[in-house]
């Protein structure tokens, strides 16, 4: 069956054992789509929301990482792992002593913005290379901090040596790093044995498990018939809901959405702290033409929706 011109953001509850890369192959698969990405990558060991791009709304994927996201996570006390999850090599072993007693306090210390460190085993690159490279061939590199923000950890199952917690956090935050801190900060050790992603700012709280996907794709009777299968997509815009909007008139719309810049009405420019950011330009219509940054005076297109005409 031919490739399909299709866009729009399928909302994916990745199972564990499967790559993100595995699974955008597997949804492009069910729908024919020509084009894909994906966006937030989880590791294997990950489960839970995966956005999945189709089409045009691939050329936004970058933008749904600004958003505040949610995770459950699970972690291990008392062990030390070289990727800070279940995956890698126990390295360490340390008594719990009073642990448990104190883990509700040791949660309190690490809300608010805090400084990362994040694993080596991580796709940050370091002069063009992702650590894990570096990693494989045992190279070492001098891994940069990252502030980040926890906006809250809530406690909701803890036993004699593990403990489940649901963390709503900033951008570029690591799990993995935040539960290998909390059990140096306890000073037995933890690494994270289970993860699961359930919130990312600006998206519906809904997804749904590949399995369903494809049962609903396997249950056509005509498999030419992709109807119930786009009914599931959720609009391009959708991306780039957390950045700021921004309307010009008609007659600056046409000529951007050909990657002309534009000079905007600055009454209708962000406050002075946003100009940096990213910006989703619309129509007077509210159409979404693209995004674009703001340099010295003018628009500068930076990705496009295809013109209408």
């Amino acid at each position: 069956m031919a490739k399909r011109e299709i866009d729009g953001i399928f909302l994916l509850d990745k199972p564990e054992g499967l790559s993100s890369s595995q699974a955008l192959v597997k949804v492009r698969g069910i729908y024919q789509a020509l084009k894909g990405g994906h966006t937030g990558a989880l590791d294997p060991l990950a489960s839970g929301l995966l956005p999945i791009c189709l089409g045009q709304a691939a050329k936004f994927s970058s933008f749904f990482l600004e958003g505040d996201k949610r995770y459950i996570a699970t972690g291990k006390l008392g062990e030390i792992s070289t990727t800070a999850d279940r995956e890698g090599e126990i390295v360490e072993r340390r008594p719990l002593g009073n642990a448990q007693d104190r883990l509700e306090m040791a949660l309190q210390h690490f809300c608010g913005e805090i400084t990362q460190v994040p694993p080596i085993y991580s796709a940050i690159k370091v002069a063009g290379k992702p650590l894990y490279a570096y990693a494989r061939q045992g190279r070492q590199v001098e891994i940069p901090s990252r502030r980040v923000t926890i906006h809250a950890i809530k406690l909701l199952h803890q036993d004699a040596d593990t403990f489940t917690v649901e963390v709503s956090c900033s951008k570029g935050t690591y799990i993995r790093t935040l539960i290998a801190d909390i059990g140096e900060f306890l000073g037995c050790g933890a690494y994270v044995t289970a993860l699961r992603r359930v919130y990312v700012a600006g998206l519906p709280e809904r997804m749904m498990p590949l399995s369903e996907l494809k049962n609903l794709a396997d249950s056509r009777i005509d498999k030419s018939d992709f109807s119930a299968l786009d009914q599931l997509l959720l609009p391009v815009d959708l991306a780039v809901g957390g950045l700021y909007q921004l309307y010009l008139p008609e007659q600056q719309a046409e000529p951007f959405t050909h990657g002309v810049r534009q000079r905007p009405d600055p009454a209708h420019l962000p406050e002075a702290e946003r100009l940096s950011e990213p910006l989703a330009i619309r129509g007077a219509d509210g159409r979404f033409l693209g995004v674009a940054f703001y340099q010295d005076g003018f628009l500068i297109p930076k990705r496009l929706m295809a013109p209408l005409n």
